[in-house]
């Protein structure tokens, strides 16, 4: 099988602690974990060939392109994840390499008006190990969206991260369903075993 891996959403704005939605109190449980992980999987990823594919949500200057349902979550005149911005930017502990594809995307599903689905099938990838956040919306979006386009989707349980309750529900949801959940080693070691060809059949029949 090709694979490749999907980073969603590992941005200042959302995993720094400086960042726009942890500095209103909506912070992540257990994102430096999180972060440590995405690291050891997009290292793990490059050591063994597997192309490393980012996700940034951004927005226009006014978020004038923010989805309405959105506008509820935040303060009046709040603004977040501009493009260009620091706040935008993917953490550092996870810099994409030079030549590692970063697509930008102003809804949840990544797949949504973006050119993501164009270059996983250039890249040949029929498969997709999905890491980010956060866990119930644009991770979860993202894997109903591969899923319905014949990717064979698979969840790293370890490096994800969401709210609480929610975070567990939406796994168990995406592993009924949409995906293989299993720890990010796991994952990899699934989706880089090399597929067996069945050969003629010999007989040992006298």
């Amino acid at each position: 099988m090709s694979s490749a891996l999907l980073v969603i959403d590992m941005q200042n704005g959302f995993i720094h602690p400086e960042g726009s939605l942890p500095s209103l109190g909506m912070g992540m449980p257990n994102i430096d974990s999180v972060i440590a992980e995405n690291a050891e999987a997009i290292a793990a990823a490059r050591t063994t060939g597997v192309p490393v594919i980012y996700t940034r949500s951004v927005f226009r200057p006014g978020m004038v392109d923010l989805p309405l349902r959105m506008e509820g979550f935040l303060p009046p005149n709040f603004e977040m994840l501009e493009r260009g911005s620091w706040d935008a930017e993917i953490h550092t502990a996870l810099t994409p390499q030079e030549g590692e594809a970063v697509i930008d995307k102003n809804r949840y599903d990544a797949f949504l008006n973006t050119p993501l689905e164009q270059l996983l099938r250039t890249l040949g990838a029929t498969t997709v190990l999905v890491l980010g956040t956060v866990t119930s919306i644009c991770v979860e979006s993202t894997v109903r969206s591969g899923y319905m386009r014949d990717f064979d989707m698979y969840v790293a349980s370890d490096g994800v991260a969401g709210a609480p309750g929610q975070h567990e529900a939406s796994l168990d949801i995406m592993g009924a369903a949409f995906a293989t959940v299993l720890p990010w080693r796991e994952a990899i070691a699934a989706i880089t075993a090399p597929v067996a060809l069945a050969g003629p059949s010999v007989s040992t029949a006298g």
